[in-house]
């Protein structure tokens, strides 16, 4: 490591201890992982993950205006109570075909088994995400670009695919244990976590020297991640969440 590296890696194990408390976690710096954590449940997670794109405000605005007790509701439940909710690239449609997924899907089993049958073979998080994408796909054909924006699909090779950035942070929630994260997933490696990567990560990350990349996708969340491996082999991704507030607090 040179000492450009070494410097940077001693002011991020700073930010990393300095963050980790729920005082980082409130109105005025509001984060989805926020319901979540009062909910502590993989599925409730999953709906503030894959809704956690836009301005941070907006994001918990449209959480806590969610009930998401609907996901052990019956189905048409869930399209009565949610056919007046939209959020920016879904209508309502999408909002109720992503509770109506979740539903079906909580009946034959946990998030974390179906993720579990594609990551053991290789621990590899990007298979267990493929598992774990087709098997929402198959309980749910629905398709729209909402929809299908706020899911994703699986990922055949790394290059020339979108970061997963909610999907990541999503892994990141349940395998990571802290003052943070919750820690509901035990057979998920922290280790082999992959950087979730949003605009302010992917700019600070290049202006620290920590990424070379430069387009916004996949690939470029990999080399972050060999890097901060580099860092802390057993923990990569422990850096997530203070990269994003010094380039959220435009500390740079």
């Amino acid at each position: 490591m040179n000492n450009r590296l070494q410097t940077v890696k001693m002011r991020l194990d700073l930010e990393v201890a300095k963050r980790n408390s729920l005082d980082e976690l409130h109105s005025s710096r509001p984060d989805p992982i926020m319901p979540a954590r009062e909910h502590r449940e993989e599925y409730r997670a999953l709906i503030c993950a894959l809704f956690g794109y836009g301005r941070a405000d907006s994001i918990i605005k449209f959480l806590y205006s969610l009930d998401l007790s609907l996901l052990e509701s019956s189905e048409s439940e869930i399209g009565k109570a949610l056919s007046a909710y939209y959020y920016r690239f879904q209508n309502s449609q999408d909002v109720i075909e992503i509770f109506r997924t979740l539903h079906r899907l909580k009946k034959e089993g946990s998030l974390e088994s179906f993720f579990y049958e594609g990551y053991r073979k290789e621990q590899n998080v990007l298979t267990g995400l493929n598992t774990l994408i087709g098997a929402m796909s198959k309980v749910n054909t629905y398709k729209s670009r909402g929809y299908d924006f706020l899911v994703g699909k699986p990922i055949v090779k790394s290059r020339g695919n979108s970061a997963m950035k909610r999907w990541m942070m999503y892994l990141r929630w349940m395998v990571r244990k802290d003052n943070i994260d919750m820690g509901l997933w035990t057979t998920v490696d922290k280790k082999d976590l992959i950087m979730p990567l949003d605009t302010h990560t992917f700019n600070i990350s290049r202006r620290l020297g920590l990424l070379q990349r430069k387009s916004y996708d996949l690939e470029a969340a990999l080399e972050l991640t060999e890097t901060l491996r580099g860092f802390d082999k057993e923990d990569p991704v422990k850096y997530d969440f203070a990269l994003y507030r010094i380039g959220q607090e435009k500390m740079l």
